[in-house]
């Protein structure tokens, strides 16, 4: 969080906001060594994440304007969106297009990590995470996000376009009912999850200007403005952290699905997308995190077995000879093989 990969339109349409309602924002940048005539030019500035968040919190707490994220978010059109919204142009239909947005969504700035999510009924939702815990901006951040968004679908899809449902895990602010307005349907906050829902009539929306061969073009393009370093799926990331957070309880799929507020059919399409599968990562997780409790020679095998989620010792040396290659004894002993070779095993085998 602390690499620059955060292209700063946020921050400079917040610039844009204190100048119109004539409010002084040096102070926004204060230890950050760049102030606000930074943001005038044609050039993109780039922060980090703890900077970008920085400067926000202090834009919140001193301009006088309920609801900025609504506010900037409605600005915003294709046009806005760069490279990204000539990409969602020209796909296919609307589905793919959508796709393309969640994908490359780091581009644009984006400060939320964003997912999409299958319903049994065709719907799709495109689900958004804080990537750190920071109650004040979330309200702002999501705004933001969501009514881009809004104008985006809306450029796309005729100003006729309203989603099913917004969901929102803050409470009510005092201007409510500027979100109903915006945004045209149910608006549910003190929700589970921040995310909006997208009826399937829509999905297959052909795009305004679908054309393939400038389609791969355009990606092409995009893929080269991915932040440095940016994984290309976060959710790999992400299901690992969980595993190991839980690596004792051996949890299941649809489990670490339901944490992350997923269908486990969407996270099992979105780790083949990312070459894996739940079942890899999760032997990965077990078997790295044994290796290092095995180096401790006061513990034994069986309390490893039990701390790597398996009940029984045994279940727990056979997975482990084929991950490795060798028994844990052995591999206590230093009989180490020169490379390690993790083969998946059943994920529940120690029910």
């Amino acid at each position: 969080m602390n690499t620059a990969t955060i292209k700063s339109g946020i921050v400079a349409s917040l610039v844009a906001m204190a100048r119109e309602h004539g409010v002084a924002c040096e102070g926004w940048f204060s230890g950050l060594r760049l102030g606000p005539a930074a943001f005038d030019g044609e050039a993109p500035v780039y922060l980090s994440y703890r900077q970008a968040c920085q400067i926000v919190r202090r834009a919140m707490r001193s301009l006088p304007v309920h609801g900025p994220g609504l506010v900037l978010g409605q600005r915003q059109g294709i046009g806005h969106f760069g490279l990204l919204g000539l990409a969602m142009l020209t796909a296919p239909k609307f589905e793919q297009a959508l796709q393309l947005g969640i994908r490359y969504a780091p581009i644009t700035g984006a400060m939320m990590e964003l997912q999409l999510d299958e319903h049994d009924d065709g719907a799709m939702s495109v689900v958004a995470r804080m990537l750190s815990t920071e109650p004040e901006l979330e309200p702002f951040l999501c705004e933001e996000l969501f009514a881009s968004s809004l104008m985006l679908c809306r450029g796309l899809l005729g100003a006729e376009f309203r989603p099913r449902v917004l969901e929102l895990t803050y409470p009510a602010p005092s201007y409510a009912s500027d979100y109903v307005h915006l945004f045209a349907c149910e608006v549910r906050f003190d929700a589970p999850r921040n995310r909006v829902v997208i009826d399937p009539r829509w999905l297959q929306a052909a795009m305004p200007a679908n054309n393939t061969a400038s389609a791969q073009q355009i990606i092409t393009l995009c893929e080269e403005q991915m932040p440095a370093g940016q994984p290309r799926s976060e959710i790999v990331a992400v299901v690992e952290r969980l595993l190991r957070q839980r690596v004792a309880d051996n949890p299941r799929e649809v489990e670490i699905a339901a944490e992350l507020h997923l269908t486990e059919r969407t996270l099992r399409r979105q780790l083949h997308a990312a070459h894996t599968s739940f079942s890899e990562l999760h032997d990965r997780v077990r078997s790295e995190s044994a290796l290092a409790l095995l180096a401790d020679a006061r513990v034994s095998i069986a309390h490893v077995g039990a701390a790597v989620g398996f009940k029984d010792a045994r279940e727990f040396r056979r997975a482990f000879k084929r991950w490795t290659g060798v028994a844990p004894r052995e591999m206590r002993m230093g009989e180490k093989p020169d490379a390690l070779t993790i083969e998946p095993v059943d994920a529940r085998s120690s029910t």
